[in-house]
């Protein structure tokens, strides 16, 4: 199926970070990430990398170039005179330091909270860590803190980085948090976030019963799950909700008289099969649902841009008409 690849972007006139200096110290994912959107908020970014670079140079090309895209690239081993100076120099223009070292490796640099406050009192310093306290000394990667919060839940790993790409968002909410308060009390404030709180984050859904197998897009209701086709697979979403006939009776009996409609023409014949089925006397939204399913499974998920709107399967009783509207998307079995 044809990947759409979504790019955040800032409107041109909205540029919150406009004439803010960000030096950036942190290597791998999570700090060039917060400093990508750094940058994409307006902010002026500079990275100081250790002669050996950033291994994320090493581990993907495409990635390191888009997240370095705009950003001013320097070099310097923080570990001698020289590479102090030049640190000195980046850090008397900077209005935010970031940065993913241990708390013991900071203070090696002499980049600790208190001797930077002292030397810089306008400067703000978010530092990225795993972990908060005493584990924050602790080596720790993306999949670890997943797993810790209960989002690994099978042996298949997660599709994505979840915890460095949240972190680094909460990184940048971080930067801005930092120069809020800069303007309002002229000093320079310590943030740190850690990976295992943005995975922590992450996982509130599934703690709150959301998503766990009983749960409503856990996989209980029939209109929210993922269904096996001829060749791959169909996501289906659709929740039923009755609030749509107190909230608005002439939209939902509109919805109720509408026809199934193709969005695309991929499937046509399968659209129609689901809307027979869907209208089915006596079927509850579940069942139209489930006969949806069935019609995928004779449906190619290689029939791309297959998406279409089924015409609601009503429920009446005396008390609440239920209307459902289906969407569904389908997935090629490499995903």
């Amino acid at each position: 199926i044809e990947q759409h690849m979504t790019t955040l972007k800032t409107p041109p006139d909205i540029k919150p970070l406009r004439g803010i200096h960000i030096l950036s110290l942190a290597l791998n994912l999570p700090g060039p990430a917060a400093l990508m959107r750094c940058r994409q908020l307006g902010a002026r970014c500079v990275k100081l990398e250790p002669p050996g670079g950033d291994p994320m140079s090493r581990y993907s090309e495409p990635a390191y170039a888009q997240l370095h895209e705009g950003i001013k690239l320097l070099t310097a081993d923080l570990k001698t005179e020289a590479g102090q100076k030049a640190l000195q120099r980046e850090l008397a223009k900077t209005d935010v330091l970031l940065t993913s070292f241990r708390p013991s490796a900071l203070a090696k640099l002499g980049l600790n909270w208190k001797s930077l406050h002292r030397l810089y009192p306008a400067l703000s310093l978010v530092a990225i860590v795993g972990s908060s306290g005493e584990r924050a000394e602790e080596p720790g990667h993306d999949l670890t803190y997943l797993a810790e919060n209960g989002l690994v839940t099978g042996l298949d790993l997660p599709a994505t980085l979840y915890a460095d790409m949240g972190g680094s968002l909460m990184a940048v909410e971080a930067v801005l948090q930092a120069i809020l308060t800069q303007h309002a009390k002229g000093k320079g404030v310590f943030i740190e976030v850690t990976l295992s709180g943005a995975a922590a984050y992450l996982a509130l859904p599934r703690q709150w019963g959301l998503t766990q197998p009983a749960g409503s897009v856990g996989g209980a209701h029939a209109g929210y799950r993922v269904y096996p086709c001829k060749d791959g697979r169909v996501a289906v979403a659709a929740p039923a909700s009755a609030a749509l006939d107190a909230a608005d009776p002439a939209l939902a009996a509109a919805i109720d008289g509408a026809a199934a409609v193709a969005v695309a023409v991929a499937m046509p014949f399968a659209a129609a099969a689901a809307t027979r089925e869907s209208t089915h006397a006596g079927g509850s939204a579940c069942d139209s649902m489930l006969s949806v399913a069935r019609c995928a499974r004779a449906v190619p998920s290689s029939l791309t841009r297959a998406c279409w709107i089924v015409r609601p399967a009503v429920l009446r009783s005396s008390t609440a008409r239920v209307t459902s509207i289906a969407a569904f998307s389908a997935l090629d079995r490499r995903q």
